[in-house]
C-alpha cells in the first residue's frame, strides 16, 4: 500500500484525530488475572490449557486475553517466549461459537511455519470443545485448502497470500468473521505484507475486532494501527525490558569473515549439548555453511524460504523432536516458532535490524527458560553491536572459556 493511499471505506471505524492517535489506555489500567479459572474460561476448553501443560497464565496473557474476550482492540507487546501464541489460541477458543461451522476468527502470520504451529495450538487447547481450525499457506495443496474451507471451520491461521487467494475465490467465507488477529504485526504491516493485508482486511465485515501482536512495535506501526483500530487497549512492556531476563549474551570477536567457521566447528561440541540455531543472513550463506560443515563431519540440517515447503515441514518435524540438535537458518525462523530444548542460538551473521536481534535470540530461554545468545563479530560489526545494547540497554561481554557450563 503506497504512503498516503486511503484504507478501504465503509469499515465502520471512526477517524481519529491527530492528537487521539497514539491515546491508548496505558497497561497500568488493567488489572492482571493470575488464574485461567478466573478468566471464565469454558470447562472444556480449561481441561485442555491443563492438559496441554499450561499451569497458570503468563504476564501478557495474565492482561491481554481478558480484552480480547470481552471484544476490545487490542495492542500486546511482549517480548520472544512469553504465551503470545498460546494467548491468541486461548483467546480463539473462548469466543468461538462450535455450534455453527463458519469461520468466525482469522489469525495472520508472516510465515507458514508460525501459521502452522498456531492451528496446532489451537486444535490442541481446544480438543474438548471440537473446534476446527484450518492452517491456510502457501506450498500447500489449494484443493487440500479448498476442501477444509467446504467442509467447514471455525478458525483460519493463515499466510496473507493463500488466505486472499482462498477469499476471492469466495471458498474462504467472511460474513462470520469477528475477529482478526495479526500475529507478527510490525513484519506483517512491513513492506512485504501491507497491500495483502488491506486486501484482506476489505472483504471483512465492518464490526470488527482487531489485535495486533508482536515483540517490536515501532511507531510507524502504532500509526497505521490508528487507521483500523477503534480505541485500543494497548499493553506494552517497556523496550528496556525488552532484552530477555535468563538470556546471557555474548560476543566473539572473529578478525575476518573466513575466522567464523573455524570458530563455529570449536563451538561444535557445546551446540550438541541441547539444540542450536545458527542464523546467517542470506539463504546462500546457509547453503554454503550447511555444506562446509557437512564436509568437514558435522551433523547440521538446514532451513530456507526457497525450500519446497514439505522439506521445510520435515526439517523443522526432525528438530521438534530432537533427531537434529543443530540447525543453520535465515530469518524466516527468527519468529515466533517455539522450540523447547533450543537453549544456545548463535548469530553467525549479525542482523541486518535492530528487531531482528531479539526475535533471534528469543529462539532459546522460551518462557522463563535459561538461554545463551553468542554474536560473531567482525571488526566493521563492533558498531552494530554497540547500537544493539545501546537500542535495548543490554550488555553483551566476550565470550568465557567455559561457556559449555552456562547452558
Amino acid at each position: 500500500m503506497a504512503s498516503g493511499s486511503v484504507v478501504p471505506a465503509n469499515r465502520g471505524r471512526r477517524n481519529h484525530t491527530e492528537d487521539e492517535k497514539l491515546q491508548f489506555e496505558a497497561t497500568e489500567g488493567i488489572e492482571p488475572i493470575t488464574s485461567f479459572e478466573r478468566m471464565g474460561i469454558k470447562d472444556d476448553l480449561l481441561r485442555g490449557i491443563f492438559a496441554y501443560g499450561f499451569e497458570k497464565p503468563s504476564a501478557i496473557q495474565q492482561r491481554a486475553v481478558m480484552p480480547i474476550i470481552q471484544g476490545r482492540d487490542v495492542i500486546a507487546q511482549a517480548q520472544s517466549g512469553t504465551g503470545k501464541s498460546s494467548m491468541i489460541s486461548l483467546a480463539v477458543c473462548q469466543m468461538a461459537d462450535t455450534s455453527t461451522r463458519e469461520v468466525q476468527a482469522l489469525i495472520l502470520s508472516p510465515t507458514r511455519e508460525l501459521a502452522t504451529q498456531t492451528e496446532k495450538v489451537i486444535m490442541a487447547i481446544g480438543l474438548h470443545m471440537n473446534i476446527q481450525a484450518h492452517a491456510c499457506v502457501g506450498g500447500k495443496s489449494v484443493g487440500e485448502d479448498i476442501r477444509k474451507l467446504e467442509y467447514g471451520v471455525h478458525v483460519v491461521s493463515g499466510t496473507p497470500g493463500r488466505v486472499c487467494d482462498m477469499i476471492k475465490r469466495r471458498t474462504l467465507r467472511t460474513r462470520n468473521i469477528k475477529l482478526l488477529i495479526l500475529d507478527e504485526s510490525d513484519e506483517m504491516l512491513s513492506r512485504g505484507f501491507k497491500d495483502q493485508i488491506y486486501d484482506v482486511y476489505r472483504y471483512l465485515p465492518p464490526e470488527l475486532q482487531v489485535v495486533l501482536i508482536s515483540a517490536t512495535l515501532p511507531n510507524e506501526i502504532l500509526e497505521i494501527t490508528s487507521k483500523f483500530m477503534t480505541d485500543p487497549v494497548k499493553i506494552l512492556v517497556k523496550r528496556d525490558e525488552l532484552t530477555l531476563e535468563g538470556i546471557k549474551q555474548f560476543f566473539v570477536a572473529v578478525e575476518q569473515e573466513d575466522w567464523k567457521f573455524d570458530t563455529l566447528c570449536d563451538l561444535y561440541d557445546t551446540l550438541t549439548i541441547t539444540q542450536a540455531v545458527i542464523f546467517c543472513n542470506t539463504k546462500r550463506k546457509v547453503d554454503w555453511l550447511t555444506e562446509k560443515m557437512r564436509n568437514n563431519n558435522f551433523t547440521v540440517s538446514s532451513m530456507h524460504g526457497d525450500m519446497p515447503q514439505k522439506e521445510r515441514d520435515a526439517i523443522m518435524k526432525e528438530f521438534r523432536d530432537g533427531d537434529t540438535r543443530v540447525l543453520i537458518t535465515t530469518d524466516v525462523w527468527a519468529r515466533g516458532i517455539d522450540v523447547q530444548q533450543v537453549s544456545l542460538v548463535i548469530n553467525y551473521d549479525l542482523p541486518n535490524n535492530r528487531e531482528l536481534y531479539i526475535h533471534r535470540i528469543g529462539r532459546s530461554g522460551r518462557f522463563g527458560r535459561k538461554g545463551v545468545a553468542i554474536n560473531f563479530v567482525k571488526k566493521d560489526d563492533i558498531r552494530i553491536l554497540r547500537d544493539i545494547e545501546q537500542y535495548y540497554s543490554t550488555q553483551i561481554d566476550e565470550m568465557p572459556m567455559n561457556v559449555a557450563d552456562l547452558i
